[in-house]
């Protein structure tokens, strides 16, 4: 089932981000690197790593071929240990923050990110609707990170798209909205 999801994606993109989940960051279990290492995916694809410990699953998705991986600032005491693994490792690096989180706290980490994710639902959970008070942090990370590229995934569909794209934000992740 998975060889022709990613078989049928690949007709359609040129680039994917791909949701793992460890069943212990989240209460949802999902596929690993393991599952994506033997299809030699043609698209460019990332991974979102909603898993505790992080740095111990970079490794194993740069052998998989993700680009680029997300981890939550959350899920790890040392995100700068994580960027540090994930960079010497040659992959790109984004860090996803849950609803909750204050755009102060991850500011120190900014300039050595590819990438921001706003998660703007709890994590873990498909078809939840967006948290609307993340919103907010979009200007306020353009004004704290003009340079910075600023994501956001969850709770996204035809009713509200709009109203996200006007926030100012750089890249709107789909899933089963």
């Amino acid at each position: 089932a998975l060889k022709n999801m990613v078989r049928q994606a690949e007709t359609f993109t040129t680039y994917a981000q791909i949701d793992i989940m460890d069943g212990q960051f989240v209460p949802s279990r999902s596929i690993t690197w393991q599952h994506l290492a033997p299809l030699s995916i043609k698209f460019a694809w990332e991974a979102h790593l909603m898993v505790l410990h992080p740095e111990d699953y970079l490794e194993g998705f740069r052998q998989a071929g993700a680009q680029k991986i997300f981890f939550h600032y959350e899920a790890t005491p040392s995100p700068q240990e994580v960027i540090s693994r994930a960079r010497n490792l040659g992959l790109g690096v984004g860090l996803a923050i849950n609803p909750e989180t204050p755009v102060p706290a991850i500011l120190h980490l900014a300039s050595e990110l590819d990438s921001l994710l706003l998660l703007s639902v709890n994590p873990g959970f498909y078809g939840s609707k967006l948290i609307p008070e993340v919103m907010d942090k979009v200007a306020e990370l353009h004004h704290a990170c003009p340079d910075l590229e600023i994501g956001i995934d969850g709770g996204i569909n035809e009713r509200n798209i709009a109203e996200v794209a006007q926030s100012g934000i750089d890249v709107v992740y789909g899933g089963n909205s």
